[in-house]
């Protein structure tokens, strides 16, 4: 199957329009996704929404200027990753310093050579593209290829923050693959790595936009974003009936199960964070697994409690 080609997307914040018309003559036929801000604080909206891959950041702008708009764009986790060219009409040193001191990668200075423009910008795409391939591969776990518990600990607080900001639901699942260790001691580590890896196949057969990592040992986490626990409860459910209906060849009497414990953000008090996400879904996993195993078991919203 050929999978569609991703287009680096590079955003351009910049208050000039001339500059902006400038870029997009230089830059076309380049293999990106061009955006274009007229303001830092249109710029920072735009890149939060947008994650590209890099920025051209003009330095003197009205206002939060590109030192000040570099700053915010470092202080926020959706964002600190982001690559940033500062773009200049002066080619003063002691901006240049400044600006790669605080974490900007180049600065070219207007106006563009059209050749040094692209070559800068690609070299710029270049190294973003094989810095996430370095750091996605070492959020992979080895065994079943899914992100590991590194990811799913950063990944889970950048949602939470985000479903806060945008008051959008969010939804965490545990899950537990119920008396693993005996499997081990029955079957051999081999089988149970077998387990592991097919479970883990089962559960990537979800939605896109699920995330679904190996949490540790032979327990899993899922982070459903835009999700409610109406919905993330059905989900659960259509994977353990998966879990259990799953064959396994030279063993047709054994029947795998897996246990869940489902939460969302309503069904906690207070301001709602990571850690207390985790603690309920944990809780609620506890209960299925008191509960007999092989189920799902989902928190209460606090308006639904008596």
């Amino acid at each position: 199957m050929v999978q569609n080609k991703i287009i680096p997307k590079v955003l351009a914040i910049d208050d000039s329009e001339l500059i902006h018309r400038l870029l997009e003559a230089r830059l076309q036929g380049e293999d990106l996704e061009l955006h274009s801000a007229t303001s830092s604080e249109e710029g920072l909206q735009k890149a939060r929404a947008l994650k590209p891959e890099l920025i051209l950041l003009d330095i003197s702008m009205e206002g939060m200027n590109g030192f000040e708009l570099l700053d915010k764009l470092k202080e926020d986790t959706g964002t600190q990753n982001i690559a940033v060219i500062f773009i200049s009409g002066t080619d003063e040193p002691m901006d240049k310093v400044r600006g790669l001191d605080m974490g900007a990668i180049d600065f070219i200075t207007k106006p563009f050579d059209a050749f040094e423009l692209k070559a800068r910008v690609r070299s710029a795409l270049r190294n973003q593209y094989l810095m996430r391939m370095l750091e996605q591969r070492a959020q992979l776990d080895g065994l079943t290829g899914l992100w590991n518990r590194t990811y799913f600990d950063n990944r889970l607080t950048q949602e939470v923050s985000e479903a806060k900001r945008h008051q959008r639901a969010l939804t965490l699942v545990l899950c537990d693959i119920d008396r693993f260790k005996r499997l081990n001691d029955q079957f051999g580590h081999p089988f149970g790595d077998r387990v592991l890896k097919h479970v883990s196949q089962i559960f990537s057969g979800g939605r896109t936009s699920d995330i679904v990592c190996r949490y540790g040992g032979e327990e899993f986490g899922f982070i459903f974003p835009s999700t409610n626990i109406e919905r993330g409860c059905e989900v659960a459910e259509r994977l353990r009936v998966a879990i259990e209906a799953a064959k396994w060849s030279g063993n047709p009497d054994l029947v795998v199960t897996a246990s869940f414990g489902v939460c969302d953000m309503e069904c906690l008090e207070g301001d709602v964070t990571p850690e207390a996400m985790l603690k309920l879904a944990d809780k609620m996993l506890y209960k299925a697994k008191q509960s007999g195993r092989n189920c799902v078991k989902c928190a209460k919203k606090k308006k639904d409690e008596i």
